[in-house]
């Protein structure tokens, strides 16, 4: 085993000994990045924790279940990204990041991948794996389409007023829900926001999204606007058929606007 990954075996062993003397416990994944093989010492590790007695959503449960692995330093629940059954937690021991998802039996039919399973009782997680599938939420071109020029003229306003950092950090989302996504599909990837670009994306498509960064200056700030406009732009012709419904007048009237600014 490389010496990278050693903290994340041994944490994982740890939890396989714990969680096998729960009588509620029904099996332990792993997904993320252990699941495809792309674990490296800065990765975090992604737990699917199945039991028949139901964790989450309390947070004191899922709390002091989790510190069954190991003494934890901080810990909070995923409300943020709209999972109150995840648990985030940073554990002392080489201080690793694990996040930790609490599933009923039922529950682990509906999930977006295949993780590796650690440890199950009775088969419990391959049978259900074998009779359903993995689904990655897909990403929804209309739904951009419809609110990508709002969302152009949003930063362009701030732009004009001189709300620099408003406007970084709307681009910063863009380029996350937005353009990541869409090359991760153009590269045959799933759509995982700017997830590994760097080893990801083509040397030219790096480059296009680099200009899409951009400093708390107007000139720059405009420039990168720009930028991320004709990128989303090329890239939905690329990836959507020529029948795609296109909100012509609205990006023609933004682009017009901010030739102005």
């Amino acid at each position: 085993m490389s010496d990278h990954l050693q903290p994340f075996q041994s944490f994982i062993t740890t939890a396989i000994e714990q969680i096998q003397q729960d009588p509620h416990a029904v099996g332990l994944g792993a997904g993320g990045s252990w699941a495809s093989g792309e674990m490296d010492a800065y990765s975090d590790l992604d737990l699917v924790v199945v039991t028949n007695r139901k964790i989450a959503p309390d947070l004191l449960e899922m709390q002091a279940y989790a510190n069954r692995f190991g003494p934890m330093l901080a810990s909070f629940r995923g409300d943020h990204v709209g999972e109150i059954r995840l648990l985030i937690v940073l554990y002392e021991a080489s201080l690793l990041h694990v996040d930790i998802k609490f599933l009923l039996p039922d529950e682990f039919y509906d999930r977006i991948e295949d993780p590796v399973i650690l440890w199950e009782r009775y088969q419990a997680l391959t049978k259900i794996m074998e009779q359903s599938r993995a689904k990655y939420p897909p990403f929804d071109f209309q739904w951009t389409e419809d609110r990508f020029w709002i969302w152009a003229h949003y930063a362009a306003v701030k732009i004009g007023r001189g709300e620099f950092f408003e406007a970084i950090d709307f681009l910063a989302f863009v380029r996350n829900a937005v353009l990541g996504p869409m090359l991760h599909l153009k590269n045959s990837g799933l759509p995982r926001g700017v997830r590994r670009a760097e080893t990801t994306f083509k040397t030219d498509e790096l480059t296009q999204l680099r200009r899409t960064v951009a400093t708390p200056d107007r000139a720059t700030l405009l420039s990168s606007l720009w930028e991320v406009m004709y990128l989303y732009e090329s890239l939905r012709d690329a990836l959507t058929p020529d029948t795609f419904p296109k909100n012509r007048a609205a990006q023609l009237a933004v682009t017009r606007y901010i030739s102005t600014l």
